[in-house]
């Protein structure tokens, strides 16, 4: 799900002590100095450096933090590296890949404070409490407004609208295989179509132009003419992204626009819900569990609009206007049970990139 101002974390990343994670892992590092807690996560994950620095001196630990690439990429490294984990807390596995992660045994039972504040809808492993509910939001085709009106075309509002002549070659979304953000929209359209006919759906796609990138850095920040961080390069005025990365266009800017520069196609959504939990084997288990504490707590839940562009996990997490203003509020996104995506996701990765990437 998930963002550093998805479009400003390269700037933010020293803030907090962020580095890219080696391929081939690594030895955990800082995480065996009890003073240091290392936090996993996708390119992603973000937080203001006043809130870090709050924990930091409450709690008597500096927070490391380690990147590595999107969420599906990260996961799949976690689960590598699990018999040597690189850190303490992973931040940033999702519905879609969750029950990855718990076959896996990648992470040990918590129950962090203040998780009686967050819905139980968004409770996944309640009865075990191995991950944590941080955030969520809705996975969408978002498009650049300026373009269609350029163009005179109306934007598109649902995925048969994708599919139409006047919409060729305007789309890139993410892969399957290594973008939580492009594999939720593969469920958003398996959840539409069902399993007769989503494939099919994915070859009218394909006919019709569409673009697939590894992540979705690359999508937005790259190809996507409606970001502001690719300065007018990107040719693509349809991306996969979220519901909620329209205010990241208009945060800064004055005066505050009458509308964000990019819009939401809301019939072509679907919900996801990020999880942290502690990893199993973590040198440092004692700093995880604050560090898991601080991550629920209001003043980090309070953090998040506006950092990662996805929405709080407590209820009682305060959302700033800017976020709820220029952002899409979807009432029915697409969902699919968790058990149906644990039975089935693999393999509809592979029947994807069969259709798509060949």
């Amino acid at each position: 799900m998930s963002t550093t101002s998805r479009i400003t974390a390269t700037a933010l990343a020293a803030a907090v002590g962020m580095t890219a994670l080696a391929a081939c892992g690594s030895s955990g590092g800082d995480s065996a100095d009890a003073k240091t807690v290392t936090l996993v996560s996708h390119d992603s994950f973000s937080a203001s450096k006043s809130v870090i620095a709050a924990f930091e001196k409450e709690s008597g630990y500096k927070v490391k933090v380690l990147m590595g690439g999107d969420a599906g990429k990260a996961v799949n490294q976690a689960i590598l590296s699990k018999d040597n984990p690189q850190g303490d807390v992973f931040f940033g596995i999702d519905n879609t890949l969750l029950s990855r992660g718990l076959n896996a045994g990648l992470f040990s039972p918590y129950r962090a404070k203040g998780l009686d504040s967050v819905p139980a809808a968004l409770q996944l492993d309640k009865g075990e409490h191995r991950v944590t509910p941080l955030d969520y939001g809705d996975i969408c085709v978002n498009y650049d407004r300026g373009y269609f009106t350029r163009h005179k075309i109306a934007p598109p509002k649902s995925f048969d609208d994708l599919t139409k002549p006047q919409y060729k070659g305007l789309l890139v979304t993410e892969n399957s295989a290594t973008s939580s953000p492009g594999l939720a929209f593969q469920l958003a359209t398996i959840a539409k179509y069902g399993d007769a006919g989503w494939q099919n759906y994915w070859k009218k796609l394909k006919a019709n132009g569409l673009e697939v990138v590894d992540g979705w850095e690359q999508a937005y920040n790259d190809r996507f003419s409606g970001s502001a961080a690719s300065k007018g390069k990107g040719d693509k005025p349809l991306v996969v992204s979220y519901a909620s990365s329209p205010p990241a266009e208009v945060l800064g800017k004055k005066p505050a626009p009458k509308e964000a520069p990019t819009g939401v196609a809301t019939g072509t959504c679907f919900r996801q819900i990020e999880f942290g939990g502690l990893l199993k084997g973590a040198k440092n288990e004692k700093g995880g569990k604050a560090l898991l504490d601080f991550l629920l707590s209001k003043k980090f839940q309070e953090d998040v609009p506006l950092q990662m562009f996805v929405n709080p996990a407590r209820k009682d997490a305060k959302v700033p206007e800017l976020f709820t203003k220029y952002g899409a509020t979807i009432g029915q996104p697409a969902t699919l049970a968790p058990e149906t995506i644990t039975k089935n996701r693999d393999q509809w990765i592979k029947q994807w990139s069969s259709l798509v990437l060949k």
